[in-house]
């Protein structure tokens, strides 16, 4: 049996929502063993004179607790 635990993280990316979910679960990788998937609850822009200067994602990432 294998217990799973899921963490909640943001990441933003200058050039894309997928740019921005590749550098949230790549930084999750690094830190949580295990990641086996993430579940994107909500995707934002930050605007600047009219422009779209930043895409920001919240996920939920889940990675599997070792024995």
């Amino acid at each position: 049996m294998s217990v799973a635990r899921v963490t909640e993280i943001t990441s933003s990316s200058k050039v894309s929502f997928q740019d921005a979910l590749e550098k949230g679960v790549e930084r999750a990788s690094k830190t949580l063993k295990n990641v086996k998937g993430a579940w994107v609850q909500e995707q934002k822009v930050e605007v600047a004179d009219g422009k779209i200067v930043a895409y920001r994602v919240n996920m939920k990432v889940t990675f599997v607790l070792e024995e």
